[in-house]
């Protein structure tokens, strides 16, 4: 059967990526186009830069979550072979969706961390006609938040994978036994 004490861990340390995420969200950066002091240049201004630490935060939470539900099922691949049936079927089915859902909040999060450390370091000139106007870039909104939909995805479907895989690895056995026909006894 599925370890609660298991269960609960991986449960708290989901609800602290997802609250990461969401806290990485609210708290990205934005920049403003500051003049110079003689207002020959603008250049780009940043804001605080913490939702680069919480996306991180939340990478790395999600990450350890996902660690500890594969160690605790060997990764599914490893290990002694599971009792065929729907529970098997279904500890396939959601092992595979649970890579892909922690793949892509992973990638979001990473992307979106990255992105938000980025600061453009330019400046553009009104006295010369061939600059390009400032682009001060920042990390698009909704880009944690669908990290933090992916890591609610991904907590949700890895709980069914281990209970499902802890179904089919508890189950009733085979016979083990001699599977040939013993012909010794007769002559």
């Amino acid at each position: 059967m599925a370890s609660k004490l298991l269960m609960i861990t991986v449960f708290v340390l989901d609800v602290i990526a997802f609250a990461l995420a969401i806290a990485a969200e609210q708290r990205r950066s934005t920049a403003t186009i500051k003049t110079d002091s003689e207002q020959v240049y603008d250049y780009c201004v940043y804001d605080s830069d913490i939702s680069t630490g919480l996306g991180v935060g939340a990478f790395l939470f999600l990450m350890f979550s996902q660690i500890i539900i594969m160690v605790a099922s060997r990764c599914f691949c490893c290990g002694k072979a599971l009792s065929p049936g729907g529970s098997r079927g279904c500890a396939v089915l959601f092992f595979i969706m649970c890579w892909v859902t922690f793949f892509i909040a992973e990638v979001c999060l990473l992307a979106g961390s990255v992105r938000n450390a980025y600061h453009t370091k330019y400046r553009s000139s009104s006295l010369f006609f061939n600059d390009k106007p400032l682009s001060c870039e920042t990390v698009r909104k909704g880009v944690f938040a669908a990290g933090a939909a992916f890591i609610f995805f991904t907590s949700i479907i890895s709980k069914f994978y281990y209970v499902f895989y802890s179904k089919s690895n508890g189950g009733p056995r085979l016979y083990g036994g001699e599977a040939g026909v013993g012909m010794a006894a007769y002559k």
